[in-house]
């Protein structure tokens, strides 16, 4: 199951108390104050990991504390220190703070395998009575508290880690294009909304050379608005570096097509609105031989003059122009 949205609990742990002790050993009446400052309170520390891909585990899991602090001892011995709490979360997550006011802080974001983030430092362990001795006061009965720490509810946002973002409207040829291009599976059909969740495949280009690319939901009119499947899933194109725009061919206006998809974008995160894009005419096969030179040769002047953008027909059933997108995506990706 792909879960991209959790929301957690998360406390560390408090720091151990100082102690109050003295000296007590034979032939030393008087061996004054040695009590041992608390240990320190184990910290709750993010964890890129890139063999978790989902957030599964904290949509069932909603509490993590880390271990308190120990008391000092006598003999002025320190307290052991509290273990830290790793959560291992899947590359691009962004963890938020969630405060009571309804303030959302992003804490983190993780994009890295092995990168650690603290996202809650435990307490200082408390000073024993051996720090507070001076030459007139030298008995001190007093020690000091471990810093106790507060608990905090964080939420946790999946974005996808792609090079190139699959984007069209339901039964465009997304699912079919990425099991062509790469060793994915994602569930065809012929009805709409079959992509309930997104698939990664990797998209080889040479035997040395490869990029990821990332299926996306199908999109609709008013996804923005929550329409379809809403606009859950367009957050896992944020973070791709291409857009790569399918059309159906046989669509009654592909111009007005890639209008109102590039216009979701746009509601969505207007910063989309200026990623490199490559638009592609999916279902070259479906289109009588003899009457695809003026079909294509059509959309194209549409798209070049009401958007300045040249189209590349395709079709993954009939394995058409796949190794043309493949270089021309490849190319797309070095210049960027």
């Amino acid at each position: 199951m792909f879960i991209d949205h959790a929301r957690i609990a998360i406390k560390a742990g408090n720091g151990g108390d100082g102690s109050v002790h003295f000296r007590r050993e034979k032939f030393i009446p008087k061996g004054g104050p040695d009590g041992g400052d608390g240990g320190r309170g184990g910290s709750v520390i993010a964890l890129g990991d890139e063999n978790v891909n989902t957030l599964l585990d904290y949509r069932y899991n909603k509490l993590y504390k880390a271990e308190n602090g120990k008391p000092g001892a006598g003999a002025r011995k320190t307290g052991a220190s509290g273990a830290d709490i790793f959560l291992r979360l899947p590359l691009g997550t962004e963890v938020f703070r969630l405060d009571p006011d309804g303030k959302r802080v992003k804490l983190a974001d993780i994009t890295h395998h092995n990168e650690e983030i603290v996202l809650s430092r435990g307490g200082h362990g408390g000073k024993g009575n051996c720090n507070f001795a001076t030459p007139t006061n030298q008995a001190p009965r007093h020690a000091t508290p471990g810093r106790h720490t507060e608990a905090l509810d964080l939420e946790l946002v999946l974005k996808l880690m792609a090079d190139v973002g699959l984007v069209g409207f339901p039964n465009a040829g997304k699912s079919t294009l990425l099991s062509v291009l790469s060793s994915a599976r994602p569930k065809i059909a012929d009805y709409e909304f079959t992509t309930l969740e997104p698939m990664l495949g990797v998209v080889r280009v040479s035997d040395y050379q490869s990029f990821v690319m990332a299926d996306i939901p199908g999109i609709i009119e008013g996804a923005h608005m929550g329409k379809g499947l809403g606009h859950q899933f367009l957050q896992h194109i944020q973070r791709t570096s291409i857009l790569l725009f399918l059309i159906d061919i046989g669509a009654p206006e592909p111009a007005g097509a890639f209008r109102t998809l590039r216009s979701e974008l746009y509601f969505y995160d207007p910063f989309m609105d200026k990623k490199p894009c490559l638009v592609v005419l999916s279902k070259l096969d479906t289109i009588p031989e003899e009457e695809r030179p003026a079909l294509i040769e059509d959309i194209s002047r549409q798209f070049k003059t009401q958007f300045n953008v040249e189209v590349l027909p395709i079709s993954a059933v009939g394995q058409l122009h796949l190794e043309e997108l493949k270089f021309r995506l490849f190319k797309m990706l070095k210049e960027q």
